[in-house]
Formats: structure tokens, sequence, C-alpha cells
């Protein structure tokens, strides 16, 4: 983690920040009403630090875990869409 002030640091205490806000219950709940799973959202938030500190290898890591499972949860949704009587 970079410590200090300057556009690294403040980039660094903005995803403090997001972790902060997005492990607030009332902000849980506004994002599970649209899709969102929060578990989710944070490793992605874990990638984009662990890119940022120039560890690429975590980063792909985390990014990749996020891709997955957004595409296997659309895959899922489409398939529930597909087969919903009209």
């Amino acid at each position: 983690m970079v410590d200090g002030k300057g556009p690294l640091g403040e980039a660094f205490e903005v995803l403090a920040d997001l972790d902060t806000l997005l492990k607030n219950p009332d902000a849980e709940a506004a994002f599970a009403a649209r899709g969102v799973n929060i578990s989710l959202a944070l490793v992605a938030v874990e990638g984009l630090r662990a890119y940022l500190e120039g560890d690429k290898a975590r980063a792909a890591e985390e990014f990749g875990t996020v891709a997955e499972e957004v595409s296997a949860r659309l895959a899922t949704s489409r398939e529930l869409a597909r087969d919903k009587p009209s």
C-alpha cells in the first residue's frame, strides 16, 4: 500500500472509502435490489487495489474471479428468463 498524500495516496483512500461504503448494510441492500452482489464488488475493488499497487498477478486473479462469476450469473439469469413462461 502507498502511504502519504498526492494522487497515489488519494487513490488508495478512495478505495478504502469504497470498501467502507460497500460494507454498509444500507448500501448492500440498495445494490442487492439492483442484482449486485457486494462480495463480488469487493473482490473487484481488491483487484483494482492490487493493480494500482503493481501486483498484476493478484489483480489478474481477482479480476478473473469477478469476470467468471458475473458471466456465470448472467448466463443463469438469461436461462431463467428464457425458460420463464410468457
